[in-house]
């Protein structure tokens, strides 16, 4: 199974990308993980946020192959539990499919890569900086990995 996740913004700070690696590492090598980084959309004082997410949704809509599972990370998405995830995520394995999670921008995703979507997730009603959300994400795909293998991890 590979794993895309699609995230706008670029040159994560050390922290970051160290807890990204230690979740990464240790999913199973049948798990391919590959981040796939996109520029922020210009924001400047005579461009529109709207602008910048078309920008944003132009890009991220080019980096999805046609034939990905695409789960858009959203405010507005469902929640799910990590049990909930781990069913997905056996799911998502019984079915072949490859994945691709949508990280948007600081104004969220463009309506083409929601509509895109074959699913919404919300991972929690607080606002998170977009750098946490990818060690976030990460770490409860390892976490699920691990309850569908009855690892220790997740007591």
């Amino acid at each position: 199974m590979r794993i895309r996740i699609i995230a706008v913004g670029t040159k994560m700070p050390a922290w970051v990308e160290s807890g990204f690696a230690e979740y990464h590492k240790r999913l199973p090598r049948e798990i391919s993980v590959e981040v796939r980084e996109l520029p922020l959309g210009n924001r400047g004082k005579n461009q529109s946020s709207a602008s910048a997410i078309a920008d944003e949704g132009k890009k991220m809509m080019a980096a999805i192959d046609d034939k990905d599972w695409v789960i858009a990370l959203d405010l507005n998405g469902k929640k799910w539990s990590t049990e909930n995830l781990s069913q997905e995520l056996e799911r998502w394995k019984m079915n072949g499919a490859n994945l691709s999670f949508l990280i948007g921008g600081p104004d969220g995703l463009a309506p083409e890569c929601l509509n895109r979507a074959q699913q919404k997730w919300s991972l929690s009603a607080l606002t998170l900086p977009h750098p946490i959300v990818r060690v976030v994400l990460i770490e409860q795909l390892y976490r699920a990995e691990t309850i569908l293998n009855n690892h220790p991890y997740h007591k």
